[in-house]
């Protein structure tokens, strides 16, 4: 099984272990509905293995749950078996896999007999997550996962050349049994890379020239679209050279965005950014340390990058616009996580498959998990989920301390409750630097917050006017507070038909604190001790760094 010139990393890294004779089964895993771009055209993956990879196997065989077993190549030479009977093929799961078996004993018999048979035998299984499930019970199920299991490791199947090739969307919807079997090789199919994209590109362009414009290359837009895959580019190609409109360089972010949610199934948010840290106001040291860091990324300088950053404080206090900056600053996407938790056994842990897979394909870019105390789960959760919140923490820990990820992925976690997430991960390794982010410690601040946002908002406010008003300035102001003071005061101004100066003054009679005193100071609390520098924590809060948080 050599692979042929050209080939994927996976399918190298498969051909090794077959022609070493490390391994007979595999399960290929995660991008595995794309297209593959081969000679002059785009293939599917079924079709890739059968013709290009297994192109030196005179038996191939396949079988899913639609078309039941499938004789692809060497009918002729199954056919000498008394038990062939091609005109019957099974198309229940546990009658093809029976089928398969006894097929491979009778080769087992003759090599027993010394009437050894030459060909070379390959079994794919697609679907491999439907015909033997995470949550399968029963004796047919059962019965399955061992014919399966002898498959990788017992004679005769194991003394025969022959390969089984199993394929599913993702590796934990698959019966642990398989998935996990020592003698069976997990191969992960990535979301293509840059030089796939350039060759599926390339041959899109040959049939469907309107849709490229021509100041934009093939390599640069494999390079602005990594993270996408070639059947949704496919797709995208067609419908353009339809309209006989092409990709142009200034939408290729916004096309990158779109296909990428889509192919995400709604798991994560594509987060485009403007902004910049010059945007963010306040904490100049906090912005020091943050611009320090970007530079040494773009700089590829990775020694000194942090794997992650914890931002915590208090609600409201901008830890999302933050985040926004951050990544406008630094000119990378910016992928937040949605809910990828599920009813269903198994669709979980598939669905941060889903996830990992993309935020590898995408080279550097920034993880967003908002409410981290809610979304990561715990280590130890009970009985009341059937350990999911352990395999889920354990899966994303597992991640974020992957060290081949430092420079190309950004992991940050927000939270005002960074007490509730797991002490090791926040670990350096992990989460290496932990910011609080604080409301307004005097009058004067909380004015210069409001003039910010104010003129954001269109409000003209004078220095001289904030000046006069800050007195009347509540203090422990928060950006979202803050915002939604500047919000009244511009509504006050519109409706009343009075000077933005008097709406504001108006509006700060009788002003209460959204989030209340005691809840406030008790997360002010917790985000100084979590700081990993006091100099990131305003110098009137520093003594809550020493203060023991109670709730």
């Amino acid at each position: 099984m050599p692979a042929p010139q050209g080939a994927p990393g996976w399918a190298n890294e498969l051909a090794l272990a077959y022609e070493s004779g490390a391994h007979g089964q595999f399960i290929l895993y995660g991008n595995v509905h794309d297209r593959i771009a081969v000679g002059n055209r785009l293939v599917n993956l079924a079709g890739y293995l059968e013709n290009e990879l297994l192109a030196g196997f005179q038996i191939v065989l396949s079988y899913d749950l639609g078309n039941g077993l499938t004789i692809e190549r060497g009918g002729e030479i199954v056919e000498k078996w008394s038990g062939a009977d091609l005109k019957r093929a099974p198309r229940l799961p546990l009658d093809a896999i029976q089928y398969i078996s006894k097929y491979l004993r009778y080769l087992g018999n003759l090599r027993a007999l010394g009437r050894e048979s030459k060909e070379n035998v390959a079994v794919i299984l697609r679907g491999i997550d439907q015909i033997a499930p995470a949550d399968g019970t029963g004796y047919e199920h059962g019965s399955l996962t061992s014919l399966l299991g002898e498959w990788a490791s017992e004679a005769p199947f194991a003394d025969l050349a022959f390969t089984s090739i199993l394929i599913a969307d993702n590796l934990n919807d698959v019966a642990p049994s398989i998935a996990f079997d020592a003698h069976t090789a997990r191969i992960r199919v990535p979301l293509p890379d840059a030089t796939a994209l350039e060759r599926a590109l390339t041959l899109l362009q040959t049939s469907q020239p309107a849709a490229f414009a021509p100041n934009v290359g093939v390599s640069q837009l494999a390079a602005a679209l990594s993270g996408v895959t070639v059947s949704a580019l496919e797709s995208l190609i067609k419908i353009r050279g339809h309209e006989k409109r092409s990709l142009d360089a200034q939408d290729l972010t916004r096309i990158k965005k779109d296909l990428v949610e889509r192919d995400s199934a709604g798991l994560v948010e594509f987060i485009e950014s403007k902004r910049t840290l010059d945007d963010y106001h306040g904490q100049s040291a906090l912005k020091q340390w943050l611009r320090q860091d970007i530079a040494l990324w773009q700089q590829g300088d990775l020694k000194a990058l942090p794997m992650g950053y914890l931002l915590c404080g208090p609600v409201g206090t901008g830890k999302t616009f933050l985040v926004e900056c951050l990544a406008g600053e630094a000119g990378v996407p910016v992928v937040k996580l949605k809910n990828f938790r599920d009813r269903w056994v198994g669709s979980s842990e598939g669905n941060l498959e889903k996830i990992f897979r993309l935020v590898r394909a995408l080279g550097r870019c920034m993880v967003f998990i908002d409410e981290a105390d809610q979304t990561l789960g715990r280590r130890e959760s009970g009985s009341g989920d059937s350990g999911l919140s352990g395999r889920l923490y354990s899966m994303i820990a597992q991640e974020m301390a992957d060290n081949a990820n430092r420079g190309r992925v950004l992991w940050i976690l927000a939270s005002s409750r960074p007490d509730l997430i797991e002490v090791d991960l926040k670990r350096p390794g992990r989460l290496d630097v932990k910011v609080p982010l604080m409301p307004t410690a005097t009058q004067a601040e909380s004015a210069g917050l409001i003039g910010a946002l104010a003129r954001r908002y269109g409000l003209p406010l004078e220095a001289a006017e904030l000046t006069a008003l800050e007195s009347k300035m509540p203090i422990l102001l928060t950006p979202g507070a803050a915002e939604a003071l500047v919000v009244k005061a511009y509504r006050h101004s519109r409706t009343q038909n009075v000077a933005a100066a008097a709406a504001l003054d108006a509006c700060l009679v009788g002003y209460q604190n959204p989030v209340p005193l005691d809840v406030l100071e008790f997360q002010m609390r917790i985000a100084a001790r979590e700081a990993t520098d006091l100099a990131f924590v305003p110098e009137s809060f520093r003594h809550y760094a020493a203060a023991s948080p109670a709730a």
